[in-house]
C-alpha cells in the first residue's frame, strides 16, 4: 500500500472542496472584474456590466457564508467532523518536522522529517496524510476565508459601515483591507493549482482530492509487493512543457495583480465607490488577463476531478455488479 493509494477526503468533503472552489473562482472572477474594469472590461460585460457583476459578487459573498456556516456546524456535531478537526491540530511532531525541514535545506539533516513527507512514495504507514505543510495551508485558508467574509459584510453597505465608523476613511480602510486579502488569496490559489494540478506524481489533477477515499481501495492483492508503488508511475510526456509554461504563467499573473493593485484603489465591491478605468499599459493588461486565464484553468481542473469523480464511481458500480453475477445473484438487488 502507498500514500498514493488513500483518499483523502470522505464523500462530503470532496463535495463541499468543490463548491467552496467554484464560490471563491466567482468572487475571484467578479471582484478583479470590478477592481481592473479597464484590464477585464470584457469580463465584466459578459456578466452584465457593473450591475451584474456587482450581484454576483455578493450572490457569491451569501453562497461563501453558507459554506463557513455549514462546515462549522458539520465539524461541531459529527463524528467524522470532530475527527477531522482533530486531524488538523498541531502536533509535537509537526513542530519538529518544522524544525528537521530547517535544518534539512541548511544541510545539516540527512532527510526530511516523516511528518514532512506528504507525496515523495513512502509507505503510508510511515507518514500522515495530511502534513505540517498541509495543515499550515489549511489554517491559513480558515483565517482567509473569515477575515475576508467579516470584511465583505462590513462594506456590504458603504453608508452604514460610514456611520458605523463615524468616517470615510475607516470605511475605505476596509475596503482597502478587504481588497488586500484578497490578492494574498490569489496569490495562494495560484499555488494552489499548480502544486496540485501540475505535480509529476498527479498530472494534470490530483483525483484522491476529489474522489472519497470511501471508494479507492486500501489494500493490494500482491501483498508482497516491494516499494512503494511510485516507481511503477509514467511521468506524462507533455508535464515538462506543460508545468513550465503554466508556472511561468503563474509567476505573470501575480506580479501583475499585485503591480495592478498598486495600481489601483478602493477595491473592491460598492459600485458607487470610483476605481480609476484608464489602461495604464499593454502588459499590465496583458499580465492581468494572464492571471485570469490561470484561475479559469484551475477552474477547469476542478470540474475535470468531478468528471473524474463520476466516471469512478461509474465504473465501481460495474465491478460490483460484475462480481454479483458471477456469484450467481442478481445484479439490480439491492440484498
Amino acid at each position: 500500500m502507498t500514500n498514493l493509494d488513500h483518499g483523502k477526503f470522505t464523500r462530503v468533503t470532496t463535495l463541499f472542496h468543490s463548491l467552496l472552489a467554484l464560490d471563491v473562482f466567482l468572487l475571484f472572477f467578479t471582484g478583479y472584474a470590478i477592481m481592473f474594469n479597464s484590464e477585464l472590461w470584457w469580463m465584466m460585460e459578459l456578466m452584465g456590466g457593473a450591475t451584474g457583476v456587482t450581484a454576483l459578487h455578493r450572490i457569491a459573498g451569501v453562497g461563501l457564508v453558507a459554506l463557513i456556516v455549514f462546515w462549522t456546524v458539520l465539524m461541531l456535531i459529527s463524528p467524522t467532523g470532530r475527527s477531522n478537526f482533530r486531524e488538523i491540530l498541531p502536533a509535537k511532531a509537526d513542530t519538529e518536522a518544522f524544525i528537521q525541514d530547517v535544518q534539512f535545506m541548511l544541510g545539516r539533516a540527512d532527510e526530511r522529517h516523516p511528518h514532512a513527507r506528504q507525496f515523495a512514495g513512502h509507505e503510508a504507514d510511515e507518514v500522515p496524510l495530511l502534513s505540517y505543510v498541509g495543515k499550515g495551508v489549511v489554517y491559513i485558508f480558515a483565517v482567509e476565508l473569515l477575515l475576508l467574509t467579516v470584511s465583505g459584510l462590513l462594506i456590504w453597505s458603504k453608508t452604514g459601515l460610514m456611520q458605523y465608523f463615524a468616517t470615510r476613511t475607516a470605511a475605505m480602510a476596509f475596503v482597502v483591507f478587504h481588497g488586500l486579502l484578497g490578492v494574498i488569496m490569489l496569490m495562494g490559489v495560484m499555488f494552489h493549482i499548480f502544486e496540485h494540478g501540475m505535480h509529476p506524481a498527479f498530472y494534470p489533477v490530483e483525483t484522491k482530492a476529489f474522489i472519497p477515499r470511501s471508494i479507492i481501495p486500501e489494500s493490494h492483492d500482491d501483498e508482497d509487493h516491494e516499494g512503494t508503488g511510485i516507481e511503477g508511475l509514467e511521468l506524462s510526456p507533455s508535464w515538462h512543457s506543460v508545468s513550465t509554461i503554466f508556472g511561468s504563467l503563474v509567476v505573470i499573473g501575480i506580479v501583475s495583480v499585485l503591480m495592478g493593485s498598486i495600481v489601483r484603489g478602493g477595491y473592491p465591491v460598492p459600485r458607487e465607490l470610483v476605481v480609476s478605468g484608464d489602461v495604464t499599459n499593454l502588459l499590465l493588461t496583458v499580465g492581468i488577463n494572464i492571471g485570469m486565464f490561470v484561475l479559469f484553468v484551475g477552474l477547469i481542473l476542478s470540474m475535470y476531478g468531478n468528471v473524474m469523480r463520476v466516471r469512478w464511481e461509474k465504473e465501481m458500480r460495474r465491478q460490483r455488479n460484475r462480481e454479483t453475477v458471477a456469484d450467481g445473484g442478481d445484479p439490480n438487488s439491492d440484498d
